[in-house]
């Protein structure tokens, strides 16, 4: 199962992918919503963990996004 993890806290962001690690989940990470959007239209994950408080780009407005494109 791969995973994306959009956090810009750099010690949450890390507790979150290496517990996901442990797990054996495949996980990237993104540090804003931009390259979160990036990363989450550019590869198809099975699940998203996304902070709503992002620089660059909010999470809502990221999840907004990703509804809008992949679903055409």
């Amino acid at each position: 199962m791969r995973i994306l993890v959009i956090e810009d806290e750099s010690d949450l962001a890390t507790a979150i992918r290496d517990a996901l690690d442990a797990a054996s989940f495949a996980v990237d990470l993104a540090v804003d919503g931009e390259d979160g959007l990036h990363w989450a239209l550019g590869v198809d994950y099975d699940a998203i963990v996304l902070d709503l408080m992002l620089p660059r780009l909010d999470g809502w407005s990221v999840l907004e996004r990703v509804r809008e494109i992949k679903q055409t």
